[in-house]
């Protein structure tokens, strides 16, 4: 397991916008820092309220944002639109191409995750989905937020799934991985089979499996399955 600390990762302030990267993305470049298997971005941003991301395309990529704290607004050439609040989540299959617009309307700071995920196919029918999620802690397991079968609230078009949950101070949960895990620590603090995570850390997992996780306080995590 490799741990990335929040410390570690790359930083712009726009003003509007102040971004953690944890892999290269726009102005911060870092060869060591390419992806993650088939995850290629995550940015940890915060938005300053009324400003935003104005309309901008992509394509062939799938796209999900988790919002920690605010709310983030959406719109795109599909004709969707839809506002996403802390704790939910929202996917967008970037597909053969679409144009959107990401705006912080709220009279406060928005705190998200934008995840970034390479599709298993290429130039679908481009599709935008949003999901309110419980907000109550867990309490042995983590939930499934994001998927690539019938059983997941949202689909992506991606060999990849999402899990994620708040957790009580003192508790101890298990996950089993499918393949290879990114683990992001929202809030709090916690360990992972005895490697010591705070907020805004990061944990790379290959080759291990069952995940043994102990809350030293109240926490909050991600767990990327790619």
């Amino acid at each position: 397991m490799n741990k990335i600390s929040y410390e570690q990762l790359g930083h712009v302030n726009h003003g509007w916008l102040e971004a953690r990267h944890h892999f290269s993305f726009g102005s911060y470049q870092d060869p060591n820092r390419l992806g993650f298997g088939n995850l290629v971005v995550i940015n940890d941003d915060l938005i300053a309220a009324k400003k935003g991301f104005a309309t901008h395309g992509h394509d062939n990529m799938e796209i999900i944002t988790y919002v920690r704290q605010g709310a983030i607004s959406h719109e795109d050439s599909l004709g969707n639109k839809g506002k996403t609040r802390a704790g939910d989540v929202q996917v967008m299959s970037a597909g053969s191409g679409v144009r959107h617009s990401e705006f912080n309307d709220e009279d406060e700071t928005t705190s998200l995750y934008q995840i970034w995920i390479k599709p298993n196919k290429l130039n679908v029918q481009p599709r935008w989905d949003a999901k309110e999620f419980p907000k109550n802690y867990v309490d042995d397991h983590l939930d499934l937020l994001v998927g690539n079968n019938e059983n997941a609230p949202l689909f992506i078009h991606a060999d990849a799934t999402i899990h994620a949950g708040k957790v009580h101070a003192n508790k101890t949960l298990t996950h089993r991985l499918e393949r290879s895990g990114y683990l992001l620590a929202s809030s709090g603090s916690f360990s992972v089979n005895g490697v010591k995570l705070s907020k805004g850390d990061a944990l790379e997992i290959i080759d291990i499996k069952d995940l043994e996780i102990n809350s030293t306080e109240d926490s909050e995590l991600l767990v990327i399955d790619v």
